[in-house]
């Protein structure tokens, strides 16, 4: 009998019915999916910087969408209901749609409407790639959201050491992607090609929800604590008083005892 699960893309309250086979290709094309959504990102800067030939962002971008069809297609033919689960997952068929047009359209550095195709294909792409890892983000772990920070802002760190002119060396782009994921912005180094401007709007999105994510963990950590010590302390006096009670009512017993 198949058992009833939420749907994978948006996690909808309208359950699909997945059986076990179903659910082991979705944990199989995961990953896959992943890492070809992540390859979109350098293929967006392969079509914007003049310097990189286009056919290998368009096998990207067209990879990235066969993948996405071979998933939804493999866990599709598994369910009870393909339609429904195909409506579920409008994210992948929307990003499936812009993939193939972000791969036919003609290179960024020509065409202010391919640049803003390309723009939302890559964040529709971002959007799914935090959906696809939401559940390691949601576990609780400070040192999950610790080592994920970690990856972010180290993956930040080299894109701009790649497209910045001004950044010189690894610690200088890693420096640079902390100081725009925390909004602090001193000056020292800015991006100044439009290639690492762009990059900074993403690094923003991203990295500053990381960021947002450890310091509220550490936050409740703190705030878990002293909840911890507040409810003793209740304990405590509450267990004093009813041990006061009980000396109370031995007392009135023992009184009522004795022979008038």
């Amino acid at each position: 009998m198949p058992h009833r699960l939420t749907t994978r893309s948006w996690g909808l309250s309208r359950p699909s019915a997945i059986n076990s086979a179903a659910m082991r290709a979705e944990k199989f094309w995961r990953w896959p999916v992943l890492v070809a959504l992540l390859a979109t990102i350098p293929a967006f800067y392969i079509e914007l910087l003049e310097n990189l030939p286009t056919p290998l962002a368009i096998v990207i971008y067209l990879a990235a969408a066969a993948l996405i069809c071979l998933s939804l297609w493999q866990v599709a033919r598994q369910v009870s209901y393909p339609r429904q689960y195909l409506r579920s997952n409008a994210l992948d068929l929307v990003l499936v749609a812009g993939l193939l047009a972000a791969a036919l359209l003609a290179p960024s550095a020509n065409s202010s409407v391919a640049l803003a195709v390309r723009l939302l294909v890559a964040m529709l792409t971002l959007l799914r790639m935090v959906w696809a890892v939401k559940a390691w983000v949601t576990r609780g772990g400070l040192g999950y959201l610790v080592l994920l920070a970690l990856l972010v802002l180290g993956f930040c760190g080299v894109g701009f050491w790649a497209l910045e002119p001004k950044v010189h060396s690894l610690g200088d782009g890693l420096w640079l992607a902390f100081t725009t994921a925390a909004t602090v912005g001193y000056g020292d180094i800015v991006p100044t090609t439009p290639a690492a401007k762009i990059f900074a709007v993403f690094v923003v999105l991203l990295g500053y929800a990381v960021l947002s994510l450890v310091t509220a963990a550490i936050a409740a950590m703190w705030v878990e604590s002293s909840e911890r010590h507040l409810e003793r302390d209740i304990l405590r006096d509450l267990h004093v008083q009813l041990r006061s009670v009980h000396q109370e009512l031995a007392a009135l017993k023992e009184q009522l005892r004795r022979p008038e």
